[in-house]
């Protein structure tokens, strides 16, 4: 069923579309006509990876920067070590509420999922009228470092807070993620960033018209000296072994990869991030079957351009890149493409079950119980 507030993203991109100003044909060196011409472009043509999203944020992150600057003042040289790693707000009350003690209720975490979905409504000035795909796709990154060998990385840690994590390809654009959620992080200064995250993707999913997607706290905060290597998370422009190896680090099997790749519906790809450009939908703000449709039913053929190899279909409004059609291509992939593109319920369930395992990656949780949260009309 589609929420109020999907629908109102999807009133919002129509209604975008159809003020758009028009465009010239396109020529081998300019973007889509569709997509916003980025303003940098200088440092993409390296970067191969799954792209986030572009475009500096009006809005958020600059009373995150005022308190983090006010704190280092306040605690001189390692100020700005404990805000950035959480731990500043066990030496600080917000709201008459010592974080240090405070232990969190269900009711309390609905208060932050019910808060991030208010900001959703508020702030419309991101791609396609929402933050929800990059809020998805920062919880995406943060736990699809894990190594199952190692029990490194995962969305326990947060590490993306520091460098060199914070800029790697894969990473480019996530802080305008990170930033939206800051304030939050401000009005609730006892979770931390590890959960943030992670409920955020929860709520950018479900108020996208995504499936309900169980969640538990436990996640801790960690230091710079727990950030992963460069390399952990796919790189759009290889094949099905690629695929494999990378999730096979994590511990997935093929129908699980196939679940995941199904977030594909959402978002778009920038020259200036990943260097790919362009959505795979029609609906990028909307979590549908519509990523497997198109695979299958679509011509997709090699765009002509001077960025990276991708595929574009024949309207030329829509993308795939070399890691998505892999996916019709291996026997044992498409046999999942064929039956989510039949079925959305099926990959409804598949996803959710599979989001809820990635986000739950080397976490060493207390609580058993996983709480669902209701979706903000």
């Amino acid at each position: 069923m589609v929420t109020n507030q999907a629908a109102r993203l999807l009133l919002r991109a129509a209604a975008r579309a159809s003020h758009a100003t028009p465009k010239p044909a396109v020529r081998p060196s300019s973007t889509l006509a569709h997509v916003r011409v980025p303003r940098q472009q200088g440092r993409a043509g390296g970067r191969r990876h799954y792209s986030d999203a572009a475009g500096a944020p009006k809005s958020g992150g600059s009373k995150g920067l005022i308190f983090g600057a006010l704190a280092a003042a306040a605690l001189g040289g390692g100020g700005y070590y404990l805000y950035s790693t959480g731990q500043l707000a066990d030496f600080a009350g917000v709201a008459g509420v010592t974080a240090k003690d405070f232990v969190p209720t269900k009711e309390d975490y609905e208060k932050v999922y019910e808060e991030i979905a208010k900001r959703l409504v508020e702030f419309d000035d991101y791609d396609d009228g929402s933050y929800a795909p990059v809020l998805a796709r920062l919880a995406w990154h943060a736990s699809g470092t894990y190594d199952v060998e190692t029990k490194t990385g995962g969305s326990n840690g947060a590490t993306m807070r520091f460098q060199p994590e914070s800029d790697h390809g894969a990473n480019a654009g996530l802080k305008n993620a990170r930033d939206f959620l800051e304030p939050i992080k401000e009005k609730f200064p006892w979770i931390t960033y590890s959960d943030l995250w992670t409920l955020a993707g929860v709520c950018a999913f479900q108020q996208m018209g995504g499936p309900a997607i169980p969640w538990r706290p436990g996640r801790k905060d960690g230091d710079i000296g727990a950030c992963t290597p460069d390399g952990r998370l796919p790189d759009a422009s290889k094949d099905q072994k690629h695929l494999r190896a990378i999730f096979g680090r994590m511990g997935f099997n093929d129908q699980e990869i196939v679940a995941l790749s199904g977030a594909h519906a959402l978002g778009r790809c920038h020259t200036d991030r990943s260097g790919y450009d362009g959505p795979w939908t029609f609906s990028p703000t909307m979590l549908t079957n519509d990523y497997y449709k198109l695979l299958l039913n679509e011509k997709w053929n090699w765009r002509k351009w001077n960025g990276p190899a991708q595929f574009e279909d024949k309207s030329k409004a829509l993308m795939m890149l070399p890691t998505d059609m892999s996916l019709v291509k291996d026997r044992e992939f498409k046999k999942w493409v064929d039956k989510y593109a039949k079925d959305q319920d099926a990959f409804f369930k598949d996803f959710s079950d599979v989001i809820v395992k990635l986000f739950e990656l080397g976490v060493p949780f207390k609580q058993e119980e996983r709480w669902t949260f209701k979706v903000v009309e």
